[in-house]
């Protein structure tokens, strides 16, 4: 089986039935969850995802109760593992939200809930308003994104921070449309993953076929917009089916 980190949105379809979607995430064997706290300028998504937190925020989705709800999850993956154990949680939001409620403060509330990590695509590795240092101190990490393009000397600034995990963006854009992958982009995944970093690669992963591509070449595969489409499909059914489609669009993708 495959290792997949699971994308999903916070309060999308609405608070109670984004429980369904963790707890579909959760028996479709996510190996990682992601979940994004939804922000209303987003830099990096596509359509689907952009539409998802439009929304969870039309829902009532605030700060708070986003870590209520990673609570929530975080108590549901003491009875439900993925392949490999209970699926970590990566909190991934935008810069924003970080500042708003201090660095410092949103780490700590990020990991009092139940959070390993956190993604946060505009804050760079070496301005990063010290969320590294935060959650460091806190017992987390914070997960570097960068993109397969990025020049050598950048990678290598990267890197040198030894970084336990680093997002790997396989190109530049938004995420949601296809991409295709070439012997370049698989080289730079390698490069990384020589250096004992574990390798998350997303942006644009939508079958199966991808996911075989990358596993090789990657700790877990990255999958978002294609799991978001999957709650869009059924999102004003009831709790049970969404919880059973995003279960089985993810096993389609782990095999």
């Amino acid at each position: 089986m495959s290792r997949i980190m699971a994308h999903m949105v916070a309060y999308y379809p609405d608070r109670k039935r984004s429980l369904a979607v963790a707890e579909g995430l959760i028996d479709g064997g996510a190996s990682y969850l992601e979940i994004q706290f939804p922000f209303s300028d987003p830099t990096a998504d596509g359509p689907a995802i952009q539409e998802a937190s439009e929304r969870a925020l039309d829902a009532g989705f605030t700060v708070q109760s986003g870590f209520d709800l990673v609570r929530e999850i975080a108590a549901l993956t003491g009875s439900r593992c993925g392949p490999d154990g209970a699926p970590p949680i990566f909190l991934m939001t935008y810069a924003s939200l970080v500042y708003a409620r201090g660095v410092d403060r949103f780490i700590a509330d990020g990991v009092d809930a139940g959070a390993a990590g956190f993604i946060l695509p505009d804050l760079p590795f070496d301005h990063d308003e010290g969320a590294a240092a935060a959650a460091s101190r806190h017992g987390a990490s914070v997960m570097p994104v960068t993109v397969t393009s990025a020049p050598a000397a950048r990678l290598d600034g990267l890197l040198a921070t030894d970084p336990e995990y680093v997002y790997v963006a396989l190109r530049r854009g938004i995420t949601g449309s296809r991409t295709d992958l070439d012997d370049a982009t698989l080289g730079v995944l390698d490069r990384i993953r020589a250096t004992g970093t574990k390798v998350m690669a997303g942006f644009g992963v939508s079958d199966r076929a991808q996911v075989v591509a990358l596993e090789a070449h990657a700790h877990a595969v990255v999958v978002g917009s294609a799991l978001v489409r999957a709650v869009a499909a059924v999102a004003d059914g009831p709790a049970d089916a969404i919880r059973a489609a995003v279960a089985n669009r993810l096993r389609e993708l782990t095999g």
